[in-house]
């Protein structure tokens, strides 16, 4: 059989799943579920890639990604080779775990995501168990058949008390861990903040209601790209000029954290030691920001970074670190000047590099 092609894209988008060998389990237990969720974190923090979904069921994963600097390939198979020997080593067993390599398939951008996102979260009620078998599925996309009123409200409720799951932390019920990314997609479901989360719910009903779409099962089921034609053109005649991995563009050259900092110092027209211990300065929320994006240091490596650059003897810890860098971004969104501020430090460190 034919290897699965990767196509890695700068700024790409993806649905990646992947399934137990034999269509065995990959998760027996709550302490399998946690140890995988840990990593996936981990791979945020060592990759730079982003995860806006996730899906954990007893034989198989959904996730749905994106990677800065086209390194998806990298990223997912030390993820699955991670948690492979773990779990091997827990089980006291041998041999692969997974069922070949992980399936990938690229993504137009958030508007496709969005959609893709509700097929994901439904994941763990779309089964036989909750009266939803293939032909079931089928008959209800296909507007054949109509569940009650009260068979949605049972579903609705095992989506809100399954765990392993984005959907709690979209749907509002569940705070979500520090290295999943959610504003982009909620944006999708409302334009205004405070109703997002009401938006994602209501979406959700409505598909738990009416089915999957049949045209994004079957764009699934294709395994090829989920997208506009022009898109899936796009990644077909990558994939035919390349076999393996295929780049829209180089790799960015990452910065020093230095570099970084004398690029602040620029857009803020001040000295570093005049802004990081000022309470409140846009510029050390603005200084986290560049150097988690140009910098592929950790968390943790930029509290240290951070803590030396100040004359502070202690390092910031990297939970307020990642929280500093996310309030600052949902600030960024309403606020013109922090917005114009990010735009000036891109062109300014994008320019000497």
């Amino acid at each position: 059989m034919a290897r699965p092609l990767r196509i890695d894209i700068a700024d790409g988008w993806y649905h990646v799943a992947s399934r137990g060998i034999e269509r065995r389990a990959i998760f027996t237990d709550g302490r399998e579920h946690e140890r995988f969720l840990d990593l996936l974190g981990e791979a945020v923090d060592r990759f730079r890639i982003l995860v806006h979904a996730h899906v954990e069921l007893p034989n198989h994963y959904h996730l749905i990604m994106q990677t800065p600097e086209a390194n998806l390939s990298l990223a997912m198979q030390w993820l699955n080779l991670s948690y492979a020997a773990w779990f091997n080593r827990r089980h006291d067993r041998v041999g692969p775990l997974f069922q070949g390599r992980f399936k990938s398939i690229p993504v137009e951008g958030s508007a496709w995501a969005y959609e893709l996102s509700v097929y994901v979260h439904l994941n763990p009620v779309m089964r036989q168990a909750h009266g939803l078998s293939k032909l079931e599925k089928k008959a209800e996309s296909e507007g054949l058949r109509a569940p009650s009123r009260d068979v949605v409200t049972r579903r609705l409720k095992q989506l809100r008390e399954f765990p392993w799951s984005s959907y709690g932390a979209y749907a509002g019920y569940r705070k979500p861990p520090s290295w999943l990314t959610t504003e982009e997609l909620h944006k999708r479901a409302a334009r205004e903040q405070a109703e997002r989360m009401r938006a994602y719910r209501r979406h959700v009903r409505q598909r738990l209601a009416r089915g999957i779409e049949p045209e994004l099962k079957e764009r699934l089921a294709d395994g090829f790209a989920l997208g506009t034609e022009a898109f899936c053109t796009k990644m077909r005649k990558a994939a035919a000029s390349q076999r393996e991995t295929v780049g829209t563009r180089e790799l960015r050259r990452r910065a020093s954290f230095a570099e970084v900092v004398r690029a602040v110092e620029r857009v803020r027209k001040k000295p570093a030691g005049e802004f990081l211990d000022t309470r409140g300065d846009w510029a050390r929320p603005l200084l986290l920001w560049g150097a988690r994006r140009w910098t592929g240091m950790t968390l943790r490596e930029l509290g240290f970074a951070l803590g030396e650059t100040a004359g502070h003897r202690r390092p910031a810890d990297y939970t307020a670190v990642a929280m500093a860098i996310k309030r600052f971004e949902q600030k960024a969104e309403h606020d013109k000047a922090l917005s114009s501020a990010m735009q000036s430090l891109v062109a300014s460190i994008e320019c000497e590099m």
